[in-house]
């Protein structure tokens, strides 16, 4: 028999939706504001302390050391209740909480990356042109050239010496550092250059980052690059040589800031995806016991497509799960197999916020909004949702349901209009295995440029938000 639907159950079902398309400040009381600007000060002093995948990996395991994780290598048997991660390369790393479940049914999995768009100084980079040293470069992701032009630029990264050992080097940030540039052609000259493209204005190859123009005394040739190389070289002990074994990236210099008037907003460099590793980071580090295991995956180029050995496309998680299954005695290939099919994930990784100066390329009833909470993207890809996974609705029903219980607010959101563009994520690499995946994460204004924009309310949001996941799926 057919249930009678009255108006008591109309209006019931009327209010939940209207609660859930409520601007999640709305529904906080003081207590949680505070919760909401604690969360974020936290937040804006990691982007700003960490702006490359190493600095990333190096920060979230001194994190995690304080809260008692153990190397997973360090250690011959695991239990339940254990914490433990595991590093790649100084570029990528795992954290698992040991569930009470065998291994084989399955782990709950928050996956991010850390690696963002950004200028790479090029192997052989310095050289000399009219008095001025300047670096080559090589941009790394899908950026607009001509937004890294003019403003004020950092260089982080490590050179590694013969010799075996490593050198730190960030230039810029502190704010008795001197910051680099890659300079713009004057508005009285650029009328050639106003007739251009977009993806003209600026070649690939013209974003040389200035760094000096003081000649050496006693130099004939070359004098200001010698200078420039003599300062390196006093500062952190390499040679111009050493640049061919360096990873140095030229970033946005500067802290995070809040943004808006209301100071409702996030403003910081990397955002994409370091806002969804860090809460995925904090949702697992509050996890407490847990009945099947939980993962915190965060992996390097996924800007460039998730290649080479630090990308998601590597086998180091499917190693990593085999290492923990020896340590807790139960490994077998088919186990292996097992664990990985019978997992769930979430794909922490953003999606673009609606942006009133830019209407155009959304549709309103399916994008994402500020302060709408974590947003969900059944699918992603370009086109006929090509090069997407696609995620199975009686999983993102369990979301729901999950989410609800521990009133989370969050959207369903595509990535602008059919057929306007599209993009990607680590998502569909993880579901060759077979395994539940859907993306989540904080909505961004400014996308890839050097300052991107969130809303403080979503980043609350999207913590508890994989917290409730770890909980409840």
């Amino acid at each position: 028999m057919a249930t009678k639907t009255t108006s008591k159950t109309k209006t019931a079902a009327k209010t939940k939706k209207d609660e859930k398309a409520k601007n999640a400040w709305l529904k906080y009381n003081a207590e949680q504001k505070k919760e909401v600007e604690s969360l974020n000060a936290e937040y804006i002093d990691f982007i700003s302390e960490c702006k490359t995948e190493r600095e990333c990996t190096d920060k979230i395991i001194a994190m995690a050391k304080k809260l008692g994780y153990k190397d997973i290598y360090s250690v011959k048997k695991a239990k339940p209740g254990d914490k433990l991660y595991a590093v790649n390369k100084g570029k990528a790393l795992i954290l698992f909480v040991v569930g009470t479940e065998p291994l084989e049914k399955g782990m709950k999995i928050l996956g991010a990356h850390i690696d963002s768009p950004r200028l790479d100084i090029k192997q052989n980079p310095l050289y000399e042109d009219t008095e001025l040293a300047l670096m080559e470069t090589h941009y790394y992701g899908g950026i607009k050239k001509y937004q890294w032009v003019a403003i004020p630029m950092a260089i982080h990264g490590v050179v590694c010496k013969k010799d075996g050992t490593t050198v730190k080097i960030v230039i810029g940030e502190d704010p008795k550092d001197p910051v680099v540039g890659i300079s713009d052609l004057l508005i009285h000259l650029a009328q050639d250059q106003m007739d251009k493209k977009a993806s003209k204005v600026i070649e690939g190859e013209d974003l040389n980052v200035l760094v000096g123009s003081m000649p050496l005394k006693g130099e004939d040739k070359e004098a200001v690059k010698a200078n420039v190389m003599k300062l390196i070289t006093d500062k952190y002990g390499i040679t111009e040589e050493d640049f061919m074994s360096a990873e140095l990236e030229v970033v946005p210099a500067g802290r995070a800031r809040h943004y808006g008037l209301d100071s409702s907003m996030v403003m910081g460099y990397g955002q994409d995806d370091r806002v969804c590793a860090y809460t995925s980071a904090k949702a697992i580090f509050n996890c407490k016991a847990i009945d099947r295991t939980a993962v915190c995956i965060l992996v390097d180029k996924e800007e460039i497509g998730s290649v080479g050995a630090t990308g998601m496309t590597s086998v180091f998680f499917e190693n990593v799960v085999a290492e923990l299954m020896e340590r807790l005695g139960d490994y077998s290939e088919l186990k292996l197999r097992r664990a990985l099919q019978n997992s769930h994930m979430l794909s922490s990784d953003v999606n673009a916020a609606y942006d009133p100066n830019f209407p155009s390329v959304m549709e309103r009833k399916n994008c994402a909004y500020f302060g709408k909470g974590m947003a969900f993207s059944k699918f992603t890809g370009s086109r006929g949702k090509s090069g997407s996974n696609d995620a199975n609705p009686e999983f993102i029903a369990k979301l729901r349901a999950a989410l609800d219980k521990n009133k989370v607010s969050y959207q369903m959101a595509e990535l602008g209009k059919v057929d306007q563009g599209g993009g990607g994520t680590i998502a569909y690499i993880m579901a060759k295995y077979n395994m539940e995946v859907i993306d989540s994460g904080v909505a961004v204004q400014n996308m890839h440029a050097p300052w991107e924009v969130v809303s403080k309310a979503d980043v609350y949001e999207t913590e508890k938000g994989y917290e409730a996941f770890l909980k409840e799926i």
